[in-house]
């Protein structure tokens, strides 16, 4: 296929742009440039060709030739959202529906949209969720990304096949790093600090799924038969990754023995708390599995870090999106609608 991969220069989209060739795909990316000089190390591989604007400025001849979009590109995790909600909603939701219409006007036959399990938010339950449970978001990234799901569903039809991949949280090396995901962070810290500090209680639940894992399902999905994915949604990790924080901080614990692990607690809990059922994906989509454990991620973080050349400075300024967004606001290279000049 023909592919436009939005996003290519983040976290997610700098691992997809290399599976998908690999795959026998033929890709062009689509970026706005903010992250793309956040790299550690070397990239592994070049950018695609590439289309250099800011998503809420795509028309839709630049969309007319593709056969499929897979939608990675966002103002993404929950802080960002939080700190400016209305950018989050123009550009998370309205832009993305925005997409998905122009898409489908120019005849693109395969939408496949990173969404993500913290729709599931404030569960208040400890059944494991499928699909089909209550989305309950409690922050302006969730919300928006229920609102795109649903927009999706009115979209398609025969000719457009929308689908909705409720990513769990990432984890894993990619050389656009992101350090502001929760393995990431603690591996991050461990290694730079000696310290493995957790300052919840560490009883919230999450899933957890390694980057390149959720490329792989992105993939498979765009790939599969229209009728298994047309207008529906799927979770997207494996069981076992569920894990309550105090998990996540014993396997960094494992990988770099010689860190303190610190559990203060002065947080307390975290109402974002939520276990998820893969089952579907494994059953309708059986070309995939979830390859990682939070334990593989671990030990791959480590290595990638010290063969690197990770430094705190790096670690905080270059590879913490809100950092990276203050600083490209004081140096003036981003203007009051987060687009660059």
């Amino acid at each position: 296929m023909r592919v436009l991969l939005t996003g290519h220069q983040g976290y997610l989209g700098t691992l997809a742009s290399p599976m998908l060739a690999a795959a026998g795909h033929e890709v062009t990316g689509l970026d706005s440039g903010l992250y793309a000089d956040c790299i550690l190390g070397d990239l592994e591989q070049p950018d695609p060709p590439a289309l250099a604007v800011d998503l809420r400025d795509v028309t839709v001849e630049q969309l007319e030739g593709f056969d499929a979009v897979i939608h990675l590109a966002a103002l993404s995790n929950d802080p960002l959202g939080s700190l400016a909600p209305e950018h989050t909603y123009d550009i998370n939701h309205h832009a993305s529906t925005r997409l998905a219409r122009l898409a489908k006007e120019a005849g693109v036959g395969r939408f496949v949209y990173a969404s993500t399990c913290s729709v599931y938010g404030a569960s208040g339950t400890a059944d494991v969720l499928d699909e089909e449970a209550p989305m309950k978001p409690v922050t302006p990234y969730a919300e928006s990304k229920v609102r795109v799901e649903s927009d999706l569903v009115d979209l398609a039809s025969d000719e457009f096949v929308p689908v909705s991949m409720r990513n769990a949280t990432a984890f894993g090396f990619s050389p656009r790093l992101r350090a502001d995901i929760v393995l990431n962070n603690l591996v991050g810290h461990a290694v730079l600090s000696g310290r493995i500090l957790v300052m919840s209680d560490g009883t919230p639940w999450r899933p957890l799924c390694h980057g390149r894992d959720i490329v792989a399902a992105a993939i498979a999905a765009m790939e599969a038969p229209a009728e298994v994915v047309r207008a529906r949604a799927f979770n997207v990790g494996r069981t076992d990754n569920n894990v309550q924080v105090r998990d996540i901080a014993e396997a960094v614990k494992v990988a770099v023995p010689e860190a303190e692990l610190i559990v203060t607690g002065e947080t307390g809990g975290d109402p974002r708390s939520y276990r998820v059922d893969f089952s579907r994906i494994e059953k309708e989509l059986p070309e995939f599995r979830a390859a990682w454990s939070v334990a593989d991620g671990a030990a791959e973080l480590l290595r990638e870090y010290r063969a690197r050349g990770l430094t705190q400075e790096t670690f905080d300024r270059r590879f913490t999106r809100l950092a990276v967004l203050h600083a490209r606001q004081e140096a003036g290279t981003l203007d009051a609608t987060l687009r660059p000049v």
